[in-house]
């Protein structure tokens, strides 16, 4: 095999490579920001598809973020390619995180409306049930509500960093080509 290790690794490698990785835990976040910023698509593009898949991973709608961040950035005339790997943003670590916090916004906005929160079990019981008429109201609609906020801001500030990234990434490209020119002409 291309790829093996000469000497296998041992079991105390092997478990300490599952807690901590050897090339860190931001090699793979690295290799996404790269891979959108070479992109061969206008700075205002690669923009409006990563504000689309970090919007769309706002959202409480888990296993759809992908077909609404494509759907989103072919409305907005941006870059699908981007706008799926942005939707890396929502994952294991991050969904509870991003569902609590719009829960909470959700019912802050609406407030308590005399409804008692649901417990765990009730929850998972109505939702085994299809009973989702009774979960419209103490669950899903804060979460709907509550992720509105979200969307809009986290669409604002991915669009702002991505936009001036790769117009950053985009002119030292250039530079860099056109200094390569230069050598091989002399």
């Amino acid at each position: 095999m291309i790829f093996r290790r000469r000497q296998p690794a041992s079991l105390s490698a092997r478990l300490r490579e599952l807690v901590w990785p050897r090339k860190g835990f931001t090699r793979g976040l690295r290799y996404l920001a790269l891979r959108v910023l070479r992109l061969s698509s206008s700075p205002h593009s690669i923009a409006v598809g990563v504000a689309a898949g970090a919007a769309s991973s706002a959202t409480p709608f888990v296993g759809l973020h992908i077909l609404i961040a494509v759907a989103a950035a072919y409305l907005f005339s941006g870059n699908m390619i981007a706008a799926g790997i942005a939707t890396a943003l929502a994952n294991p670590l991050t969904i509870p995180v991003i569902l609590a916090t719009s829960y909470e916004i959700g019912t802050s906005i609406l407030g308590a409306g005399g409804q008692a929160p649901l417990g765990g079990e009730d929850m998972l019981h109505k939702l085994t049930h299809l009973q989702l008429s009774e979960l419209w109201g103490p669950v899903l609609k804060p979460l709907l509500v509550g992720s509105l906020p979200l969307v809009v801001g986290s669409a604002v500030v991915f669009y702002i960093g991505a936009y001036a990234a790769a117009r950053l990434f985009q002119s030292r490209r250039v530079s860099r080509l056109a200094d390569r020119l230069k050598e091989s002409q002399a």
